[in-house]
């Protein structure tokens, strides 16, 4: 096995206005000025050591999350692109509700090729109770000038079975997105993740398995109705507009991760896979907090691999599992054939039916040891 010579890099920026009841990624509410200089070079010290790790590998892919980064300003964001010359996709999550006035056009200038926009629904009453500080006419805006900016490529985030939504009201916030000529759609279901305020104080009218599935088969129509084709579970994009940062996860790609609370995941050159984890408190990893590598065990790497390509509408070729894991394909040939005969996956690619992707869960949890 040899590592790609080609990785992604993940940037954390781990502050947002106001935590929302269902975020379960480490995210920080500001309760004091943003500390942006200071993290900025905290980010510098952090790449270069990942540089230590990663070699001459080359950087193509950035991808700017959190939290929300567009908290930043666009020159903290231009002093690390520059130190990455061969990325090219560059993505910066934003929130519609901290985007000043004419800021895209200077992100851009900055470096960033693609916009993803945290809409997650353009109902008021369902915005209010996601804890979203925009509203419906911000996320129009913000789209209108990230496209007016010339960004590469728009991406929308939307989330359905919402408390109390019903099949009209998730198909409308489709519409709305719709209207606004994305390239790229990601839509995906809410749900009730540990250690969050929905967790500890649930909220009330859930939509049941069966309307959650009546208005995920509508809303794929739909999309796919108006040239956005899904390519992932939860990810729709129009010709030439998937998120390729999220492919290398899928296809189980090397990822520097920078920032607090980042993750990453490296092939070392004696052909282990080995994960590595930043310090989740701000203050920690400002205080120079240690990561923390480790090493994933062989038996484990059939799940892993699985848990990320099966996600992919098309799958993946049965050589890239040997390719990325150093195991041979005899480890999964068996349970492989098993579930083709179930109707599962496909029997001459790495990929599921569409009954498989009802059951994803249930299909990897098949490759586990």
């Amino acid at each position: 096995m040899t590592a790609p010579a080609e990785v992604g890099l993940y940037v954390h920026f781990p502050w947002c206005v106001r935590k929302c009841p269902y975020c379960d990624f480490n995210s920080h509410p500001l309760k004091e000025p943003l500390r942006e200089a200071e993290y900025g070079k905290a980010l510098l010290d952090d790449f270069e050591r990942e540089l230590e790790r990663f070699g001459d590998r080359r950087i193509t892919t950035v991808y700017f999350g959190g939290g929300t980064p567009s908290l930043f300003s666009p020159e903290t964001f231009r002093v690390l692109l520059d130190r990455v010359p061969d990325a090219w996709e560059v993505t910066l999550e934003a929130n519609p509700g901290t985007i000043e006035r004419g800021a895209f056009a200077d992100y851009r200038r900055a470096g960033i090729t693609r916009v993803s926009l945290g809409a997650q629904t353009f109902d008021a009453a369902h915005l209010n109770v996601l804890g979203r500080i925009h509203g419906a006419d911000d996320i129009g805006n913000a789209a209108r000038e990230a496209k007016a900016a010339g960004v590469d490529s728009l991406n929308l985030d939307l989330m359905y079975a919402l408390p109390k939504q019903t099949v009209d009201e998730a198909l409308d916030d489709l519409a709305q997105a719709i209207r606004l000529e994305p390239d790229h759609i990601s839509w995906y279901q809410l749900t009730i993740e540990p250690k969050t305020e929905f967790a500890r104080r649930p909220p009330l009218g859930l939509p049941g398995v069966d309307q959650a599935c009546e208005i995920e088969e509508a809303g794929i129509e739909l999309l796919e109705r108006h040239g956005y084709r899904r390519y992932e579970v939860s990810a729709f994009a129009k010709d030439g507009h998937p998120c390729e940062h999220n492919v290398n996860y899928w296809r189980f790609g090397d990822y520097m991760g920078i920032g607090a609370g980042a993750h990453g995941k490296f092939t070392n050159d004696d052909g282990e896979v080995v994960r590595a984890a930043k310090a989740s408190q701000p203050r920690l990893y400002l205080n120079g907090g240690d990561s923390e590598t480790t090493p994933v065990p062989h038996d484990e790497l059939p799940a892993e691999f699985m848990m990320n390509a099966l996600r992919l509408v098309d799958g993946v070729e049965h050589g890239l599992f040997e390719a990325r894991t150093g195991l041979g394909f005899e480890v999964i040939a068996q349970t492989v054939a098993e579930l083709a005969d179930w109707g599962l996956m496909q029997a001459s690619r790495l990929a599921l039916t569409a009954r498989g992707h009802r059951q994803l869960n249930g299909v990897v949890a098949r490759f586990l040891a």
